[in-house]
C-alpha cells in the first residue's frame, strides 16, 4: 500500500540527519496521498540509520494506523490535525533543529531581518503559547496540532506563504506541497532562525526589514506575478 509513497517519505526522513536537523530521533516526516486519504510517517524512535521504506506506517485521516509493524510517531495526532486543517498541504516535518527551537524556547516568533527570510515564508515565523496542563493531559499531540492551526486562524496567516510554526519550549513544524518539500522548509526556518539569532547579538534593538523589501523577495518567488528562476518556456 502506497509503496511509491513510503518511499518519498522514507527519502525525506533521511534529508534530516544529512542536514543536521535532528539528534538520536528526534524528529519526524510524514507525506499524504489526498485521494485516498492516507498518510504515511516515520515510526516512532527507531534510529534513521536503521530505517527502511518499509518501515513507514500508513495513518488515515482520524489517526488510526492502517499498515505497517511499528508504532506510528508520537506526533502522529499532531500531523493529523494539521492535514485536516490546512488542507492544501502535502508533507509535514517535526524536528527540535537548535537554532529554531531556541527561539521556541524563548517564545518568539522569528522577525523577518533579510531578504533570506523573505524569499521563502511571507513575515513572521509565528511561535504558539504553551499547552495548558489540562491540554497537556487530554491530548498533547492533537492539542499541539489545534493550537498551530488556530493560531493562523486567529493571526490571518496563509499556511503556503507560511509554512512553518513554533510550538513554546518545545520545537518547529514545517510542511509544504510534499515531504521534500516540507523538508527543505525545515532547513530554511533553522539557517533564518540561526541568521535572526546572530543579527540580534550584533545590533540588539534591530526592526525587521522593510515592508516593501519583504514583499519584493517574496513575491518575486511566490504569486502570479512571480519572475525568479527559469520559465517553462526555456
Amino acid at each position: 500500500m502506497l509503496e511509491k509513497l513510503k518511499k518519498e517519505v522514507y527519502e525525506a526522513n533521511m534529508m534530516l540527519p544529512k542536514y543536521g536537523l535532528v539528534t538520536f530521533t528526534w524528529g519526524n516526516v510524514s507525506g499524504i496521498d489526498r485521494e485516498q486519504r492516507l498518510f504515511v510517517i516515520k515510526p516512532s524512535g527507531v534510529e534513521y540509520e536503521k530505517l527502511t521504506p518499509e518501515d513507514m506506517v500508513v495513518v488515515d485521516l482520524d489517526g488510526n494506523k492502517v499498515e505497517g509493524t511499528l508504532n506510528p510517531s508520537s506526533d502522529t495526532a499532531t500531523h493529523t490535525v494539521l492535514y485536516n486543517r490546512f488542507s492544501g498541504i502535502g508533507g509535514i516535518v517535526h524536528t527540535h533543529s537548535s537554532w529554531a527551537t531556541s527561539w521556541a524556547q524563548a517564545g518568539r516568533d522569528i522577525p523577518c531581518y533579510g531578504t533570506t527570510h523573505a524569499d521563502y515564508i511571507y513575515g513572521e515565523i509565528p511561535c504558539v503559547r504553551n499547552l495548558t496542563a489540562e491540554e497537556i493531559k487530554e491530548a498533547y499531540e492533537e492539542n499541539t496540532g489545534i493550537l498551530i492551526a488556530d493560531e493562523f486562524e486567529k493571526r490571518k496567516k496563509d499556511c503556503h506563504a507560511v509554512p512553518a510554526a513554533l510550538c513554546k519550549n518545545h520545537g518547529v513544524f514545517t510542511w509544504g506541497k510534499d515531504a521534500h518539500e516540507a523538508v527543505h522548509n525545515a532547513v530554511v526556518v533553522e539557517e533564518v532562525a540561526k541568521m535572526a539569532a546572530r543579527c540580534e547579538m550584533i545590533a540588539p534593538g534591530v526592526r525587521p526589514a522593510p515592508v516593501e523589501l519583504q514583499d519584493k523577495h517574496y513575491y518575486r518567488k511566490h504569486g502570479a506575478n512571480a519572475y525568479y528562476g527559469q520559465n517553462s518556456q526555456g
